[in-house]
């Protein structure tokens, strides 16, 4: 075994010998040329994460409502006056930050549009054998399997079952009006890897599934930028999946560009999606 230090962070590389001894469940065949294990890793609820953000952004005085804008959003005037909920009132601020996660194209087509990418991701939730706690944490990590597509999964799930889902961007998909439920060959797909991976999950029943959708940009980077005609309107997105764990930095970030006290990378700018992507999404992950 061999320990890594990357960012401050120990990170063991596990022969297959010994990674089948540290975890029995898994099936560490020969396809596994590489296997990294961090063991201060974690992982988090985003339901209760979300819910207690807004506890505290309550606490602090904050308000919080839940509507809809409507759209398309074409800022009029710069800078931005109000926007109109659908039930036609109108909300004023100074600024307006659009965090719309896979709606933000279509509630920005002039300059976001087409330029980001909603597409299906199917998960599933599979149920563990009565008493095995071996599939729970502390004793299954939270593990990625970087293979010919990239699957993960999280244990035990807060209760819901064993999940896997498949990181390897789908079809694109509407997020208002696409179908949720997940296909057959999805499950099959998913069955055919916990045989694999984990044999003792083979005839593990199917107890939840979900579908949801990553918003993808042409090179995978965020999108953290100033609406070019009205500079009190910042729009984020483009999380590709991954915009939930790095909400931290995300949100500190962005709320430093508003108040002026930072600027975007260029990495991030709307701008380069109008380049031709040197290393882009479907690129990277096909």
């Amino acid at each position: 075994m061999a320990t890594l230090h990357e960012a401050g962070m120990a990170i063991d590389e596990l022969s297959r010998a010994d990674a089948a001894r540290r975890f029995p469940q898994i099936a560490f065949d020969e396809a596994v040329a590489t296997i990294l294990w961090e063991p201060e890793a974690g992982y988090l609820f985003a339901a209760r994460a979300c819910a207690s953000v807004l506890e505290r952004f309550r606490a602090e005085g904050g308000a919080y409502r839940q509507a809809a804008v409507r759209t398309p959003l074409i800022p009029a005037g710069d800078p931005l006056q109000d926007v109109v909920i659908e039930s036609g009132e109108r909300i004023e601020a100074d600024a307006f930050v659009f965090a719309c996660g896979p709606w933000l194209g279509r509630m920005f087509p002039d300059v976001v549009g087409a330029r980001m990418t909603p597409t299906r991701q199917e998960v599933y939730y599979f149920g563990t054998p009565a008493g095995d706690r071996a599939f729970d944490d502390p004793a299954m990590p939270v593990w990625l399997d970087c293979g010919e597509r990239i699957i993960y999964g999280i244990p035990g799930n807060g209760g819901r079952g064993f999940k896997i889902a498949d990181d390897t961007p789908g079809r694109p998909f509407d997020p208002t009006d696409g179908d949720r439920n997940v296909s057959d060959a999805g499950v099959d797909r998913a069955r055919a890897f916990l045989a694999r991976r984990f044999p003792r999950l083979t005839s593990a029943p199917l107890v939840g599934a979900e579908v949801c959708q990553y918003e993808a940009t042409p090179d995978a980077h965020f999108i953290i930028d100033r609406h070019p005609a009205a500079a009190n309107v910042w729009l984020l997105g483009g999380g590709s999946g991954h915009g939930f764990k790095m909400g931290p930095a995300i949100g500190e970030l962005a709320a430093s560009c508003v108040l002026d006290a930072a600027t975007p990378d260029p990495q991030m700018a709307l701008a380069r999606l109008d380049a031709p992507p040197s290393d882009g999404w479907q690129k990277k992950w096909s």
